[in-house]
């Protein structure tokens, strides 16, 4: 019996948050074994960040400490770039190849690298959309009249710009850890087997943004298919 009140599109939720586990458990593997590696420069990620940004002529940028787990970033609203307690002080080789990841952002910023503008921009309207996206949806199927259609198109095109700056987010991924391995290994900070090691990092780093998008494509699907008859009518 409960076969039939199981909504079938449930299946793609499942699927978005497997690839989602499987890749965050991936990364956090990698991680942690590549934290017990610890880079013959005996540097902390602070201090290779600030060599990466200075060796760039990058000297308007903070170097910060944040608290957390892998919750580095750049802010290129305010120019900081800010290191996790994972990183902060690590001397190990997945410590410095996640700030110069960080860096890698920071030099896109100085450089104007369209993508990492498109989604800054992008940023503030795919927040919003994601959260009032669900509500619109809801209201456009519980009401029946002309109202309603209008409120699931509204709905879908908010979760629409989210997706969107999902998918904006994976070039800037992608460039940012490109430029990281090429700024290690031309500067020297690490040997080339450390320089693979980082790129193992930054490849499961980088899985985890892919499955974000994915699972997020298969929500929109979702919506899609749940909002495809009340649509059309």
């Amino acid at each position: 019996m409960f076969y039939y009140y199981m909504d079938p599109t449930y299946i793609l939720v499942l699927i978005g948050v497997v690839i989602c586990m499987a890749a965050s458990s991936k990364m956090n593997r990698t991680f942690q074994k590549y934290s017990r590696v610890r880079s013959h420069n005996g540097m902390t990620g602070r201090e290779a960040a600030e060599r990466i940004l200075h060796s760039q002529g990058i000297y308007d940028v903070r170097v910060e400490h944040v608290s957390g787990n892998l919750t580095d970033h750049y802010d290129p609203r305010n120019k900081v770039l800010r290191l996790s307690d994972a990183t902060w002080q690590s001397t190990s080789v997945a410590a410095i190849g996640v700030a110069a990841h960080e860096c890698g952002h920071a030099l896109q910023h100085a450089r104007g690298y369209v993508p990492l503008s498109i989604r800054s921009t992008l940023a503030p309207v795919a927040s919003f959309g994601s959260g009032i996206a669900w509500p619109l949806i809801i209201l456009g199927l519980i009401f029946n009249n002309n109202m309603s259609v209008t409120l699931l198109n509204l709905g879908i095109l908010a979760f629409s710009l989210a997706v969107l700056f999902q998918i904006v987010t994976l070039p800037v991924e992608f460039n940012a850890s490109r430029r990281a391995l090429n700024l290690l290994g031309s500067t020297g900070m690490l040997y080339e087997p450390e320089v693979s090691d980082v790129r193992k990092v930054l490849t499961a780093a980088a899985l985890t943004y892919v499955a974000g998008t994915a699972s997020a494509i298969l929500q929109l699907l979702r919506i899609l298919i749940l909002t495809g008859g009340r649509r059309n009518d």
